[in-house]
């Protein structure tokens, strides 16, 4: 599958930017997706209704018309104090589950209605997060949420669809080094946050690429379903 068409959604920096370079190391012709428009990056805010299906087109016509692997992979990781008001802090839950949530659902969906109309395989790879089952932090509910719920449609799309060759994979990392994280660890005690993960530091964008690749291009049949956690042992299941 190494001259697959793969669209990376928040490929322009941390976990999407190291996936992006992997894949393409690999072979593959990779569609990046970024907040803005730059050169080569296809740009829309997931904040909006209308961008996830204005991305997929956009990311079609770059393809001539097929894509065969779909990476979800972008978030909004924000704090939403419960002590905000009303107003902001149901615009702060409904933003991150449209950007973490609802947009995937929206790609995930013009995937595989684009896969099952003509009649090929097709994978999704979802990054979701060690949120999903261990929770978050007091302020970020609606992360932990978003992500929950990521983990629920991966298993619903991998049951619903192995038949037609569509496979799902889940990728769920614990702190990882990135800029969204950095501001999150130092408001948490920094290096002493480091005491809860066994393997005494926090994994690198290259880790969770690695493990993104395979599920894209390497991973077999039989692991349609899976949840990959990559969170240095500070969970395990």
């Amino acid at each position: 599958m190494t001259s697959s068409i793969i669209l990376v959604t928040g490929s322009t920096r941390g976990i999407g930017a190291a996936i992006a370079e992997t894949l393409t190391l690999r072979g593959a012709q990779v569609l990046s997706h970024g907040r803005r428009p730059a050169p080569g990056v296809i740009g829309a805010d997931l904040a909006e209704p209308s961008a996830p299906q204005r991305l997929w087109e956009q990311a079609l016509d770059l393809s001539s018309g097929t894509i065969d692997v779909l990476i979800n992979n972008a978030g909004l990781f924000e704090a939403n104090p419960l002590d905000g008001s009303d107003i902001a802090w149901l615009d702060g839950w409904e933003d991150t589950l449209r950007i973490n949530l609802t947009s995937a659902a929206q790609l995930s969906r013009f995937a595989l209605r684009h896969w099952l109309e003509r009649g090929v395989p097709g994978r999704i790879v979802h990054i979701a997060s060690r949120a999903a089952y261990r929770g978050d932090s007091p302020a970020h509910w609606h992360y932990a949420a978003a992500k929950g719920g990521m983990v629920a449609l991966h298993k619903t799309i991998a049951r619903g669809y192995a038949a037609h060759g569509i496979l799902s994979f889940a990728i769920t990392p614990g702190f990882t080094a990135t800029a969204m994280a950095d501001d999150y660890l130092a408001s948490r005690g920094g290096p002493a946050l480091l005491a809860d993960i066994p393997l005494g530091r926090v994994a690198t964008p290259q880790e969770i690429a690695t493990i993104a690749a395979f599920c894209a291009l390497d991973a077999p049949p039989s692991m349609t379903g899976a949840v990959i956690d990559a969170n240095g042992a500070s969970f395990v299941r």
